[in-house]
């Protein structure tokens, strides 16, 4: 029987699949999908093994994770729902649905994990909140609930209760992210620079900024202070950006994520 299966083969079960790979041979990974295309494709990229069906994949792994898109959901779950015993570990990456909402679909007597990856797992920087009722696992389990999220970046465990602020704080803030780096990539070709140089400079300041800001332990205040000098250029573009609202707008943007996370 496989360690962990997949029901889902999309973006971010595919980044996740990958990064299990460095850490565990492909015998102990099973998956899943919805067309047989997508079966044969991934098979072919990894030699991973795929099960014919939801259930026949619940039935031959212990950790399971639901990489499904939300509307299909319940689909899953109707599919799954008598393979799944209280040995299993079903983990659960859709945001909104609480750990009591999905024991209501699959008997209250599972064990249930959320955790919401992002799409920098991909490429293995990908940073995961992770939560379950702790009580209900043997340490072993909980260690081998984050491995498999450091296979492809950071995470951690966290409150259940703060779940949809994972969201807001690296769900989908790369969307942010990346919006920041073309307007920042856009004002570089305003003043000369080629575009695809612009994106180059823009990606590299931002990683390297957020590297900083992990690597030092320093408050992000306390960086940005060092770069701004006395009637210095980057003190000019910080009290532009505070003119313009760029604090509010954020803080008004993960307010907009958390809303929608609590009316799924």
């Amino acid at each position: 029987m496989a360690k962990i299966g997949f029901i889902g083969m999309g973006n971010m079960g595919s980044a996740i699949l990958h990064g299990l790979l460095k850490e565990f041979p492909k015998e102990d990974l099973i998956f899943t999908a919805k067309t047989e295309t997508t079966k044969r494709r991934v098979y072919e990229e990894t030699g991973v093994m795929y099960a014919d069906s939801n259930a026949e994949c619940a039935n031959r792994c212990k950790y399971l994770i639901l990489a499904v898109k939300p509307q299909f959901y319940e689909e899953v779950l109707k599919a799954i729902r008598y393979m799944v015993t209280p040995e299993h570990v079903v983990i659960s990456l859709a945001p909104g649905r609480t750990i009591e909402q999905l024991k209501l679909s699959l008997g209250n007597d599972k064990r249930i994990a959320r955790a919401m990856p992002n799409t920098p797992a991909m490429i293995g920087e990908g940073m995961t909140g992770i939560s379950c009722i702790q009580e209900e696992y043997t340490p072993q389990e909980l260690e081998m609930l984050k491995r498999i999220f450091l296979s492809c970046g950071k995470a951690e465990l966290v409150d259940e209760r703060l779940m949809d602020a994972v969201v807001c704080a690296s769900g989908s803030s790369p969307a942010f992210a990346y919006m920041f780096i073309e307007a920042l990539a856009d004002s570089a070709v305003r003043c000369g620079m080629p575009r695809k140089q612009a994106y180059v400079f823009a990606a590299q300041a931002v990683k390297g900024a957020a590297a900083m800001v992990l690597e030092t332990g320093e408050h992000p205040g306390i960086l940005k202070d060092k770069v701004c000098s006395p009637a210095g250029t980057t003190i000019e573009g910080v009290a532009a950006l505070e003119e313009y609202g760029m604090r509010n707008a954020v803080l008004k943007a993960s307010e907009a994520v958390y809303k929608k996370c609590t009316r799924i």
